[in-house]
């Protein structure tokens, strides 16, 4: 866990590679032993965490496991299909300019349910407003690539990229705090994809 020093210390490349050696740590089975009541005592009185992670609510893609970090170094922001609205927006800026988060990942991963209800056009109670917001991804991937339905993983999978990296560029675009934070280079911003078969996370920033 970090200290208001050590986070302000770190740089956003630091910040990523804190992540990628946590998750290869996870994926080779070498993630560290925690004392966790220890680690909620420590972090009671502040919290200084080196990244703020945009998931998708899926239950097999917990942040903290994959990235091996402990209580206190990751915000976790978690909404099905890690899309961007206006809460998740403001959670961001808090994370990073209010709360010195390092980092800001996008994070999606390989079949994504609310990927594939987007594709489908789902219809159930509230969920149409939240994958509507999936749709720009969905109107990005040529229609060449396949059959565009739900049963073609090749598809959902280039919607499901397509999706983070659109969320990324949002980010950008909607938020002058961040962006003038990125165009300083106080933050990092990076999209990433999480294999749920081998626990990779395959990050890619551009």
């Amino acid at each position: 866990m970090l200290t208001k020093e050590s986070q302000a210390a770190l740089t956003p490349a630091d910040a990523i590679g804190r992540l990628k050696e946590g998750n290869a740590r996870f994926v080779e089975g070498r993630s560290k032993s925690r004392n966790l009541p220890a680690e909620a005592a420590a972090t009671a009185a502040g919290q200084y965490p080196f990244a703020v992670i945009l998931s998708c609510l899926d239950s097999r893609q917990p942040v903290e496991l994959i990235f091996d970090q402990g209580i206190g170094d990751l915000f976790n922001a978690r909404v099905a299909g890690n899309i961007l609205n206006d809460d998740i927006l403001g959670s961001l800026e808090f994370a990073c300019k209010v709360s010195g988060a390092k980092l800001i990942v996008v994070l999606g991963h390989t079949d994504c349910g609310a990927v594939k209800g987007a594709i489908d056009r789902v219809e159930l109670g509230h969920l149409p407003g939240l994958l509507e917001r999936i749709q720009p991804a969905i109107d990005s991937v040529p229609s060449n690539s396949g059959s565009g339905d739900s049963k073609n993983k090749d598809y959902v999978q280039k919607v499901a990229d397509s999706n983070v990296a659109i969320t990324k560029a949002q980010i950008v675009i909607r938020s002058p705090i961040l962006r003038e934070m990125l165009e300083q280079r106080q933050i990092g911003l990076v999209g990433g994809m999480y294999d749920l078969s081998t626990g990779r996370v395959r990050f890619f920033p551009d």
